[in-house]
C-alpha cells in the first residue's frame, strides 16, 4: 500500500460525482463498510484507491442476468 503521505483522499461529494450516485449513497456504502473511509472531524474521507476498486469490482453485466 502508498504511503499515507502519498495517498489521496476524496470527499463524499467527489466520490459521489465520480461513482454517479448521490451523496447518501456513498454515505450507505461507508457506513456498510463497503467503502472503506475515515473521518475527520464531522466528515469523511476516502482513499482514491478504494473508489477505483469499488469501481471495478461492483461492475453487473444486466445482460446475463434476465
Amino acid at each position: 500500500m502508498a504511503a499515507l503521505s502519498e495517498a489521496r483522499f476524496l470527499t463524499v461529494a467527489e466520490v459521489a460525482d465520480m461513482m454517479r450516485v448521490s451523496r447518501m449513497t456513498v454515505y450507505r456504502m461507508v457506513h456498510s463498510g463497503d467503502l472503506p473511509a475515515i473521518r475527520f472531524g464531522r466528515s469523511f474521507r476516502v482513499p482514491q484507491s478504494a473508489v477505483q476498486v469499488a469501481m471495478s469490482t461492483h461492475v453487473v453485466d444486466v445482460s446475463r442476468s434476465a
